[in-house]
Formats: C-alpha cells, structure tokens, sequence
C-alpha cells in the first residue's frame, strides 16, 4: 500500500471521526467539518478507493461475550523456510481466536495476539495451533489488566 499524500486537514478530521464513530451519518460528518453533504461522501469514497479506509467495523465488548482473557504468545521457531511461514499464516488466519500475529526482530520470532474465555480455552487454541504448525518453544503471557486498547490511529 502507497502512502497516500494528498490527504489535507478536512480528511484528517472526517478520518477521525470514523474512527470515533463509524456509524455517524454523512449530514453529522458535514456538519462537524463545515462541508457539504456531497462533498463528504466524494471525500470518504476517495479514501476507499485509496485504500485509506480499509474497512468499517462495529467493535465489540469481547467480555459481554465471555472472552475474558487477553493471550501474548511468544513464537520461536527453528524452520524459517518459505512453506513453514505460509503455513504458520494459514494456521493463524484460520484461528478466530488469534486477532494479530506478527514477524518480528531479535529474540523472537513471533508474537501473536490472542482473546478467549478462559486459560482452557487458551489451552485448546495452544494444542490446535501446534498440531498444524511445529513450533521450537512457545511462551505465553496472560494480561492481567487492559490499560489501553484501541483501534484509532494517530493522526
């Protein structure tokens, strides 16, 4: 994905407040960034077509559904070949509990982001996940309290 560098102050602000509020009708939007009706649609339909908006979501209270425990797991493996990664990426795509996973630098491997019920419930997600994939060692990490969560980007 390019960066997209035409983007001015007025997109910024409509950008903002889709991810505040991605339910806000086009007249709330106008209204707050002192454009027409029109020309917030053509701005927000630029931004799709651009890729900048990826998508619009309705986020959920993962407690009110019983996913009351946020999983680190840390990944190390000893097989860095082309066929072990993809299938590493299929198997953390096919997992709805994994919500990120990530290639990183130094010590680890990777690091993946994990939200299920409870610590059987990470057991489970833990057995399915290297009975597709072999792993060197694996560590997890159990948060204890959420000070931050968020999906908004600094703009």
């Amino acid at each position: 994905m390019a960066i997209v560098e035409n983007i001015d102050a007025t997109d910024r602000k409509i950008l903002s407040l889709l991810q505040t509020d991605a339910s806000l009708s086009l007249d709330m939007i106008a209204e707050r960034v002192a454009l027409s009706r029109n020309a917030v649609w053509r701005r927000i339909r630029a931004l799709e077509e651009a890729g900048v908006i990826r998508a619009r979501v309705a986020l959920l209270d993962p407690e009110a559904l019983g996913l009351n425990l946020t999983v680190f797991l840390m990944v190390r493996t000893s097989d860095h070949r082309p066929d072990w990664l993809d299938r590493f990426a299929r198997a953390t795509r096919d997992m709805p509990e994994i919500l990120g996973a990530y290639r990183m630098t130094g010590d680890l491997d990777y690091l993946i982001r994990a939200r299920v019920a409870d610590v059987k419930a990470y057991d489970a997600l833990y057995q399915r996940l290297i009975r597709r994939v072999d792993l060197a060692d694996v560590s997890a990490s159990f948060v204890m309290e959420e000070l931050k969560d968020t999906t908004a980007l600094p703009l």
